[in-house]
């Protein structure tokens, strides 16, 4: 079952230009900063209430974040729902037509085991569901 929105995706060139005016001029705790290198790239999460930002910065040309960086520069890169069993919402997602971008949860930032939903199927909206690790 969907909980909540766990976290909002922001694609940035650089984390270290961003991150002041998350932490600096917004006043938001900075949780940290990881590399997810299956991903291509580097992380950083703030937390807002219930809710945390994450600025994902492409480590190379090959990462997803990079391709968007190219496509529609930096902004909004997708919204992220915490579920509870993460195998049974994307079996639920897809037996309701939505096509998957991850068929399997896989591992993601700050421990947590996530899975993509394909945005021509949502909206043109880019949505992950996300998992706290077992």
């Amino acid at each position: 079952m969907i909980k909540q929105i766990n976290h909002i995706g922001i694609a940035v060139r650089s984390l270290d230009e961003h991150i002041p005016f998350y932490r600096d001029v917004l006043g938001l705790k900075l949780l940290g900063i990881e590399e997810v290198a299956d991903q291509h790239v580097r992380t950083a999460i703030f937390e807002i209430g219930d809710v945390r930002i994450e600025l994902l910065q492409p480590t190379d040309a090959q990462s997803p974040v990079a391709g968007f960086l190219q496509k529609r520069g930096e902004g909004m890169h997708h919204i992220a729902l915490q579920s509870d069993n993460l195998e049974k919402e994307l079996q639920q997602v897809q037996d309701k037509g939505i096509r998957l971008i991850d068929k399997k949860p896989r591992q993601g930032a700050h421990k947590m085991r996530i899975a993509f939903l394909h945005p021509k199927s949502t909206g043109n909206v880019l949505f992950e569901l996300c998992e706290d690790a077992q």
